[in-house]
């Protein structure tokens, strides 16, 4: 049985009670979330050094981390390395989205070496192997596409982004309505090209149900893309991207009566006045489903610098009831991420999203910041570095210079803490 199916029954299993143990909640509350759609846990029960998390309302925000090869840079190596920068820097979950060298041992290789969840977008390989075995992307056959699905979720995988949205009406409104950056979605993209050259229907919207039974086999959670998102400010809540969320809706309630898991993903590119709005619209007619949202990037010209821009939106996400955020690095539109990159985007996102759990109350954001002010007061550099959302940056920047007293460099002894101390004798509170 999926956990959806357990919770529904009334069971509290493993995955739940080690979710709620991490989060600091009561392993019921976790049941109740999975049973109603509002929280999934992506655990394929192939991947078996999985060590679960859960995402959705009550909990953490989490953090996901984008790694993977391309055709001009694929080396399994490299794609190792990021994943361990992404888990040491606290990505909760990473994505493979590799498309060059041997795509599958790659994705096999992560999986292995991984604890945390996996996630991956198997059209890409479906696509690329199209081209080698058809000479087209368009020729890509419907069975093609599901054997890759297929194939990602027998390797263990633990949650699938899939375009299913992405249907004739949502392309026509797309062609209708206009767009100055079109489709960014590299999925999409995929999918819309094939749909429009055969005439067809989106396989994963027609196929629905096919695809809930093969990730009900094995509990892999449906992460429900967004084709249609904007890639830039201009584009952002068009009639598109709004059509595409109308339909995701009705895909989520058909995942949950299959018993299958089920989150929404989101933009994108959105000015800072337009986040909330699209945070709630996803929570009304997604009924609470899990909103995974990348970035979102509040301004279109910080190219080198989005990793910043991302974590801007993204607090401002996370704050408004968003689950899940996917990192952006500063290489985003530049260039395939390395593992520095990749640490840097893990944690700005990191920062957004501790940001957004002290504005929700999740248990415990609150007292991480007052111990940290406690620590500051006393002067206490190895608690403030320990207590750091990057303890070894930290202590780095500490450390460049060097300093008379017990204050940093950036005061000395006019630190303004200290001072107090000495004259009014104004201690950090006991019991800290």
């Amino acid at each position: 049985m999926t956990q959806l199916e357990l919770a529904k029954e009334g069971t509290i299993s493993p995955q739940m009670k080690l979710v709620a143990q991490h989060e600091g909640v009561e392993a019921e509350f976790v049941r109740q979330g999975v049973a109603t759609g509002t929280i999934v846990i992506p655990a394929n029960i192939r991947h078996v050094n999985l060590i679960p998390c859960g995402i959705g309302q009550g909990l953490s925000t989490k953090v996901n981390a984008n790694i993977g090869s391309s055709s001009d840079l694929h080396d399994v190596d490299t794609e190792l390395e990021k994943l361990r920068a992404a888990t040491l820097a606290g990505a909760d979950t990473v994505m493979d989205l590799s498309t060059g060298g041997d795509i599958s041992a790659i994705r096999r290789a992560i999986i292995a070496s991984s604890s945390v969840a996996i996630g991956t977008v198997p059209i890409y390989q479906a696509a690329i192997e199209a081209i080698d075995s058809h000479g087209a992307i368009v020729k890509m056959t419907v069975d093609d596409l599901f054997s890759a699905i297929e194939e990602h979720i027998c390797d263990g995988v633990d949650f699938v982004t899939v375009h299913c949205g992405v249907t004739q009406q949502a392309v026509a409104r797309l062609k209708q309505q206009g767009r100055v950056a079109d489709v960014v979605s590299r999925g999409g993209a995929f999918l819309i090209g094939w749909m429009l050259h055969n005439g067809r229907e989106n396989p994963l919207y027609e196929y629905y149900d096919r695809l809930l039974e093969m990730a009900r086999e094995f509990d892999v959670t449906l992460s429900l893309g967004d084709g249609m998102r904007p890639g830039c400010l201009a584009d952002a809540t068009d009639q598109a991207q709004v059509e595409e969320l109308l339909v995701i809706g009705e895909l989520v309630q058909r995942a949950r009566q299959a018993g299958v898991q089920a989150m929404v993903e989101g933009p994108g590119h959105l000015p800072l006045n337009q986040i909330e709005a699209n945070v709630r619209l996803e929570k009304s007619i997604c009924k609470g489903a899990p909103f995974y949202v990348l970035g979102p990037l509040v301004t279109d010209v910080a190219a080198g610098y989005d990793h910043i821009t991302g974590a801007i939106g993204g607090a401002i996400a996370a704050a408004a009831g968003t689950d899940f955020l996917c990192y952006v690095t500063p290489a985003e539109h530049l260039s395939l991420p390395d593992p520095e990159d990749v640490r840097q985007g893990v944690i700005a996102s990191r920062i957004a999203a501790h940001a957004g759990d002290i504005v929700k109350g999740v248990r415990g954001a609150a007292d991480w910041d007052r111990g940290m002010s406690v620590a500051r007061k006393k002067l206490d550099w190895e608690e403030q570095s320990r207590l750091s959302l990057d303890p070894e940056r930290s202590r780095q920047v500490h450390g460049k210079h060097t300093s008379a007293g017990a204050a940093c460099s950036m005061c000395g002894e006019f630190c303004a803490m200290e001072l107090m101390e000495k004259y009014l004798g104004i201690s950090a509170p006991k019991g800290f």
